[in-house]
């Protein structure tokens, strides 16, 4: 088990939080990120905290992961490939249903067999698939609600 903390995006994490993202996101769909390095951190810093909440896992002081989600979507998930499986996603996870309404929606992409196992094991279901992308990947969307855990796995 990772000995890791969680606390909210600061930007001065920025450049960690945005390269661990990119590696993970890469190592998980098989292709390079769209976005340029800059355009990423502004992505980060900008436009999510309109919407979102951000969270880091912190490992002596190192980002090891960051989830962004809102009451209704968890919007992002990502955590280092060599800090996988230690319980950090599970831990970012737990956080953003805490944050929901009851209710999360996400979309993960159809090549990354990993976050579908993830995602199934915390009792998200499959609802969709087929949605668009910048990356042109097949999407699933998954839908996870209080009453299908309280029902099920976990």
């Amino acid at each position: 088990m990772a000995n890791f903390q969680i606390c909210r995006y600061e930007s001065s994490y920025a450049e960690e939080a945005v390269a661990m993202w990119r590696d993970s996101k890469e190592q998980a769909i098989g292709q390079k990120e769209i976005h340029p390095f800059d355009s990423h951190i502004h992505f980060l810093n900008h436009i999510l905290p309109q919407d979102y909440e951000i969270y880091l896992a912190l490992e002596n002081g190192r980002v090891v992961g960051i989830a962004v989600f809102n009451a209704q979507e968890l919007n992002q998930l990502y955590v280092a490939n060599d800090q996988q499986g230690k319980g950090i996603g599970a831990a970012l996870l737990k956080l953003a249903k805490e944050h929901s309404g009851g209710s999360l929606f996400l979309y993960t992409f159809e090549t990354n067999k990993n976050a579908q196992r993830f995602y199934e094991k915390h009792s998200f279901i499959e609802v969709g698939r087929g949605y668009e992308n910048e990356e042109n990947l097949p999407d699933i969307k998954y839908e996870w609600r209080r009453d299908f855990e309280v029902q099920g796995a976990e």
